[in-house]
């Protein structure tokens, strides 16, 4: 079995990875879809980017524009998903979602040095595939 690579945004991708069959019949909640988290965003005066993505893991990058110099840090998360919903009427689409503030340090992590974020991401990116393998034996 071959490890898995990860697919930092603006490298090229493998065919293989970048395509997905379009599956006619209908899924269990694995299969099911999901909105994805947006790949750049903007929250509480910072701007998200995100810079690497495997699995359930990933990296953005943090800028902080209100100063002269802008402020660079890296928060490395662990990609939830949560199921859709009725509100007022309306349907809201199951999505993936970012940790909230209260699961930091469980599910999401705040760099300044690049280099230790994406060894945090690494270690993260490598926990869904060995848990996958507990669940089979």
């Amino acid at each position: 079995m071959s490890r898995p690579t990860s697919a930092f945004i603006g490298q090229s991708m493998s065919t293989r990875a970048q395509k997905t069959r379009a599956k006619a019949e209908g899924g269990t909640k694995k299969d099911r879809f999901y909105r994805p988290l947006p790949t750049r965003f903007r929250r509480n005066g910072f701007e998200y980017r995100q810079i690497a993505r495997e699995g359930h893991a990933a990296i953005y990058e943090q800028t902080w524009n209100g100063t002269e110099n802008p402020s660079i840090a890296y928060e490395v998360i662990r990609i939830r998903r949560r199921e859709g919903f009725q509100i007022g009427g309306r349907f809201v689409e199951p999505a993936e979602v970012y940790p909230a503030s209260e699961l930091w340090g469980a599910n999401g992590f705040t760099y300044t040095d690049c280099n230790k974020a994406r060894d945090k991401f690494f270690e993260m990116s490598l926990e869904e595939p060995a848990r996958r393998r507990r669940e089979v034996n």
